[in-house]
């Protein structure tokens, strides 16, 4: 056959070799499937930067990423020291998409498993492991950098949370710290930054940040106090707790309030600066503009009284005292403590009706009707004093002075140094006792009283009396001896006794039967009464006509008429 033909045979096998095998497309599409891994990862990788940590705590070179929220922007490539030995620099391969976060501004934090600003944060990376969170500056705003150096603490808003950011003014820190809350009507509404350190010389600049839309309530007349920690007061109604909440007692805290009368004010730009009192007590007094200054001039001891105690009317709150001094009174060469305060008038509702006239004719006023200063204790357990401004009956006649733009108040003797004056009354009043006289006159009655005991007229009448006693003992045994005869009688005795008084009770009834009121015998009685009256009155009238007419005995009774 011409198959079998060496020649073609060859022929044959060139024909064949001339068509491609279908096996070659397995390692061709390999090729290019490795071509296009190759091409997607190199056009999917960003820039390479390096960050520089204090520490690599948690992290591994090749396996800790990078991420924005919690989508992963890089990888950690190398960890190595730093040339001067203090610090760690990370070289992370990032991702195309993390290019436009990489500007000047944006920040770097190790997430692990931390207690920070009183929250737990970062329990995930328990299973996980920790890697490096990236927060962009806001608006990514800022040129692009390469180098970077993290944050060591992340920080207090991860996010571009609406809101407003305010300075606060204060003379201390206090308790407030970093994340520290801001309470708006017992809400959270916002937390502490940071501070300024430039001026804390001076004071502090807090600045605070506040939610949307509670920042809207944020006004011209706003008002903030340091609410941290707990406070306890002690009034009239019992021991009254105050504690704005348990995370503000471990981190501190802010509190703010809008009055009504400000809550239509101007709406406040950012950044603005606030003044932050120490309590709400001082930031509700700071809204009182009107201030009058009066000096009291105290005779008894100020001890317990301190500046910032109350000063009182009838126990309302009107003002507070500043302070007092020492000073010397050249007039009447004493010493003197003139203790300083205010009296704030808009504390008293109504008084825009005593506008028309002066703070001095006010004074001169009340003056006159009683009013007067005292000390009076504040409080009994502590010994703190305030000024009581009390009205005084029937008051020593005093005037209102002043002192440059000062009022004198005039004073009395507060409650404990009108005790003790009372008290000095008593003792001069015991002292002005003859008390020397007094004791001489016991000692003399005293001893007077020891001779008669020690005297043999009172040993010969206590033996008296114990011979009368001996013998009055004897006369009521003889007696007792004598009567034990009449006593075993005396049963028989009253029963005869009782024999007696029954028959005279049945004698005394039947008298009453025989001659009582209803018997026969006092009938009979009656009648030989009335014939008795009847006779009597019979001989009456003869004993009148013999005295008429005596000559009747002789002619007899006349039968004629007169």
């Amino acid at each position: 056959m011409a198959l079998d033909h060496p020649e073609a045979k060859v022929t044959a096998k060139v024909a064949r070799s001339g068509r491609l095998s279908p096996i070659w497309a397995i390692p061709i599409v390999t090729v290019l499937i490795a071509g296009f891994l190759v091409w997607h990862t190199y056009s999917q990788r960003g820039p390479t930067i390096t960050i520089t940590f204090r520490g690599a705590e948690g992290l591994t070179a090749g396996q800790s990423q990078l991420r924005y929220r919690d989508v992963v922007m890089g990888t950690v490539q190398d960890i190595a020291l730093s040339t001067d030995m203090q610090h760690v620099t990370m070289t992370v391969r990032t991702t195309r998409a993390a290019e436009p976060l990489l500007t000047e501004n944006a920040r770097f934090w190790v997430v692990k498993p931390r207690l920070f600003a009183g929250s737990i944060s970062g329990l995930d990376t328990l299973l996980s492991g920790s890697y490096i969170q990236i927060a962009p500056a806001p608006t990514a705003s800022g040129e692009p950098a390469r180098h970077f150096t993290g944050l060591e603490d992340p920080p207090l808003l991860t996010a571009q949370e609406p809101g407003r950011t305010f300075r606060l003014q204060a003379d201390r820190i206090g308790s407030i710290s970093l994340g520290s809350p801001l309470f708006y009507r017992d809400l959270e509404v916002g937390q502490v930054m940071g501070w300024d350190l430039a001026d804390m010389a001076e004071s502090v600049t807090i600045h605070a940040f506040i939610r949307a839309p509670f920042d809207r309530y944020v006004r011209e007349g706003s008002r903030f106090w340091n609410a941290s920690g707990v406070s306890l007061r002690m009034g009239a109604d019992g021991i009254q707790l105050q504690l704005e909440s348990v995370r503000a007692l471990l981190l501190g805290g802010i509190a703010f309030e809008t009055p009504d009368a400000a809550r239509q004010g101007r709406e406040v730009p950012p950044n603005e600066t606030f003044r932050l009192y120490a309590n709400q007590e001082a930031a509700n007094n700071a809204a009182l503009t009107r201030r009058i200054p009066v000096v009291s001039y105290f005779t008894d001891s100020i001890t317990g009284l301190s500046p910032g105690a109350p000063v009182t009317f009838q126990g309302v709150r009107i003002g507070e005292v500043l302070g007092y001094d020492l000073t010397y009174d050249a007039a009447t060469e004493t010493l003197r403590v003139p203790v300083r305060y205010e009296i704030e008038p808009e504390r008293v509702a109504g008084s825009i009706n005593a506008q028309g006239r002066t703070a001095i004719e006010n004074a001169r006023l009340l003056v006159h009707q009683g009013m007067r200063a005292r000390l009076m204790s504040a409080n009994l357990i502590t010994g703190q004093q305030q000024i009581a401004l009390e009205m005084i009956e029937n008051p020593a006649p005093a005037e209102i002075t002043m002192q440059g733009n000062v009022i004198v108040m005039p004073s009395v003797p507060g409650q404990f140094a009108s005790i003790m004056d009372g008290v000095n009354r008593v003792l001069e009043g015991i002292q002005a006792l003859p008390l020397a006289d007094i004791g001489r006159n016991v000692d003399n009655t005293v001893a007077g009283v020891n001779e008669l005991i020690r005297g043999p007229e009172l040993r010969q009448s206590l033996a008296a009396l114990n011979g009368t006693l001996a013998a009055a003992e004897e006369t009521m045994r003889r007696l007792d001896t004598s009567l034990q005869p009449a006593l075993r009688t005396l049963p028989q005795i009253m029963t005869n006794l009782n024999n007696t008084v029954a028959q005279a009770s049945r004698l005394i009834a039947s008298a009453n039967r025989g001659y009582g009121d209803e018997s026969q015998f006092q009938r009979d009685l009656e009648r030989m009464l009335e014939q008795i009256t009847v006779a009597a009155r019979s001989l009456r009238g003869l004993v009148d006509q013999l005295n008429r007419n005596p000559e009747s005995l002789i002619r007899g009774r006349s039968t004629q008429g007169p």
